[in-house]
């Protein structure tokens, strides 16, 4: 497969000139948004509206810069994700959008709607066939999001707590997932509670969805319920003080894989674009309800047909950036016990892990690592 080209802008601007939300609108022009044909076509623009209380998400004006080219093309744009699993302010579609608008989102300041994708309880969803997949075959996929003409991925590229980084086959992947497709994608292994470690603060128990936390009263300590727990990690991220930590180092693969192939159903057989900010690097998820400070300084805005292409391309921009002092990141690398595995993302977060990800996205045909930077 020969290289895909990423094109890339940084986020400096002239005094009195263009504001970042024009340089976008160049950007995504001059990586070929326009070659797709949207003349009335439906083109669902997949962003994450930010958990309540985090305000590290990617503000409403990208989402406006983006829809009004595809309005200027002739589509009909609609911002959407899916419902959460996990307990929060988006596990169904009355709060989701309800924290979409507090969070900035509306038809008045992105220049379009706000649909959720799979329904109101999360259960809206249609079967897609996986070419080439390994683990899932059919992925549960938001129903609004398939029945678009078009797909574009605008994306807040940070890192995660599980998966490494989260960027443009996360925001597919998992975040087209329907409740049902998000809990197939993550039940692969339980994590364990180290109770010599544990505080029983059961900060932990607030954000599990599944009753997969229990807090033994005699010992003071929590534990993990293995026949109700789904192996999302959710609780790895609560933990203040690293007592929890999934017990197969599989675990954290087969969800990158499994979230791969979800990505490959969504974006199969029609127009996809993909743009990712690098922007607010916070160490965790939009999904929390709180954002850490950036464990690495803004760098710019990437575009690419190819969603493999542009992960691949952020990860290596941040590989080459210096640890912010004071963040998760500069503490960790810090400490006398610290070991360093060459990688910011799982230095942020040693459990966490995002290679094989790309790796297996790649093996089953989502795009190429392999990429040309233009930068503008």
């Amino acid at each position: 497969m020969e290289k895909a080209k990423v094109y890339f802008t940084d986020f400096r601007t002239i005094a009195n000139g263009d504001g970042l939300p024009t340089k976008l609108k160049t950007l995504i022009r001059k990586a070929g948004i326009g070659e797709i044909d949207m003349d009335g076509k439906f083109v669902a623009i997949k962003i994450h509206f930010g958990e309540m209380g985090n305000v590290s998400f990617l503000r409403p004006n990208y989402a406006k810069a983006v829809a009004d080219v595809v309005k200027e093309l002739g589509g009909k744009p609609f911002l959407t994700d899916c419902n959460t699993l996990y307990p929060g302010s988006r596990k169904n579609a009355l709060e989701h959008l309800a924290c979409a608008w507090e969070n900035g989102f509306s038809p008045l300041s992105t220049g379009c709607p706000i649909l959720i994708a799979d329904g109101l309880k999360g259960t809206d969803d249609v079967l897609v066939p996986v070419e080439g997949g390994e683990y899932v075959k059919e992925a549960k996929i938001g129903r609004a999001v398939m029945d678009a003409d078009i797909f574009i991925s605008l994306n807040h590229f940070k890192g995660h707590e599980s998966t490494g980084f989260g960027g443009a086959i996360k925001n597919i992947g998992m975040g087209c997932g329907s409740r049902a497709g998000k809990a197939e994608q993550h039940n692969s292994g339980t994590p364990v509670v180290d109770e010599d470690a544990c505080r029983g603060c059961r900060l932990c128990a607030k954000q599990c969805a599944n009753d997969g936390l229990e807090f033994d009263a005699q010992t003071k300590k929590m534990r993990v319920n293995a026949d109700h727990c789904l192996g999302c990690g959710r609780c790895i991220g609560a933990c203040n003080f690293d007592a929890i930590a999934f017990r197969e180092e599989n675990a954290v693969e087969m969800l990158n894989r499994r979230m791969a192939e979800y990505a490959k159903a969504v974006v199969t057989g029609r127009p996809q674009f993909h743009v990712s900010l690098v922007m607010d690097i916070s160490p965790n998820c939009d999904c929390h309800p709180e954002n850490d400070a950036p464990i690495l300084p803004d760098i710019g805005m990437f575009a690419s047909f190819d969603p493999v292409a542009l992960d691949q391309a952020c990860a290596d921009a941040c590989l080459r950036q210096k640890p912010l002092p004071g963040s998760q990141l500069w503490d960790n690398m810090h400490r006398a016990s610290f070991f360093d595995w060459n990688d910011h993302f799982r230095n942020s977060t040693p459990a966490s892990e995002w290679r094989s990800c790309l790796e297996h996205a790649e093996a089953i045909g989502l795009g190429t690592r392999e990429y040309e930077l233009v930068k503008l």
